[in-house]
């Protein structure tokens, strides 16, 4: 994952309210936000996370990009007594890259495009529980200033869809944004699972080298594959995503060490190789005081010889 920081985007619509994902759709969303939190910080200590709402009357600020966790766990709690109205899905990615804060309308506070750290990477991470009120050709629109700006947008469409409109849409919008496959939609029906349990298992959490084996990047359908990169263990990782997390991150540790360790002996032996030739002395005289040649020139000379014959 990297350097990056992040803007998750929960929807605290009426929608949000449904016990499909028990205790409620906004409760699951609380949880995986924690977890999306926990994974970015842990992967890159310098990395940020900020928090915004996108329902009610319109999208609001929660937490401006941070390393407290505190401060992600005080705005979700604040919104939790927000649940209102319906979703802004496209004012909410929008204001989630710039927003204008009103502070007696003149200082304006931005989000990702003026990060202080433009070493980071800059992503969008929406949650999506209610049906999306925007019309396919503005969502398009936004994708591409999106892309345009480098910035990856990831959608996690959960719950019981009342038709396929929503999710087509938001297909069409990742499709779009998605750029060297940074982008992805993951889409989770109703389960026993915990959303944050299917969460943790996709490439939104994982990283771009699980991109390749999960069934929903790109635009894709269907929700939360993990890989298979623990079959020769006999383990699933869906199963149990924090193990298989562990394992992974455990794993890319390991790879770092013994590359360096590779590239610390390759560098060893130059350096060895190269100390075993000799220089020539230029201030040694051509001939010793019999007047033979030195011991330099003579094993020039034979050298010399020897290439002749």
């Amino acid at each position: 994952m990297g350097l990056e920081a992040v803007m998750v985007v929960v929807d605290n619509s009426e929608s949000s309210r449904n016990g499909d994902y028990p205790p409620t759709r906004f409760d699951a969303q609380s949880d995986a936000v924690n977890i999306i939190f926990q994974t970015v910080t842990q992967n890159n200590p310098e990395s940020s996370v900020g928090l915004m709402s996108m329902g009610g009357k319109g999208p609001e600020v929660l937490a401006t990009l941070t390393t407290d966790q505190g401060k992600i766990l005080e705005g979700l709690h604040r919104t939790k007594s927000k649940i209102r109205g319906s979703a802004h899905l496209g004012t909410g990615i929008h204001i989630a890259y710039v927003w204008h804060f009103p502070l007696n309308r003149v200082f304006p506070l931005l989000a990702l495009k003026h990060r202080q750290n433009k070493s980071q990477r800059q992503r969008i991470i929406v949650f999506v529980c209610s049906p999306v009120e925007e019309n396919q050709k503005d969502l398009i629109k936004l994708a591409k200033k999106m892309k345009k700006e480098n910035v990856n947008v990831d959608i996690v469409l959960f719950g019981e869809l009342d038709d396929d409109t929503t999710k087509q849409k938001l297909e069409a919008f990742v499709s779009e944004v998605n750029k060297s496959d940074g982008s992805h939609l993951e889409v989770f029906a109703p389960s026993s699972k915990l959303l944050s349990d299917q969460l943790i298992a996709t490439p939104i959490l994982l990283g771009e080298s699980a991109a390749s084996g999960s069934a929903t990047s790109m635009g894709g359908g269907g929700g939360g594959g993990g890989g298979n990169e623990f079959d020769d263990l006999g383990f699933d990782a869906a199963q149990d995503p924090e193990l298989a997390l562990a394992l992974r991150m455990s794993l890319e540790d390991e790879k770092q060490r013994q590359e360096k360790k590779a590239k610390e002996e390759e560098e060893a032996t130059k350096k060895e190789s190269l100390g075993n030739i000799k220089e020539e002395d230029e201030n040694a005289p051509l001939l010793d005081k019999n007047g033979e040649p030195s011991s330099s020139k003579k094993d020039k000379d034979d050298d010399d010889k020897m290439d002749t014959s």
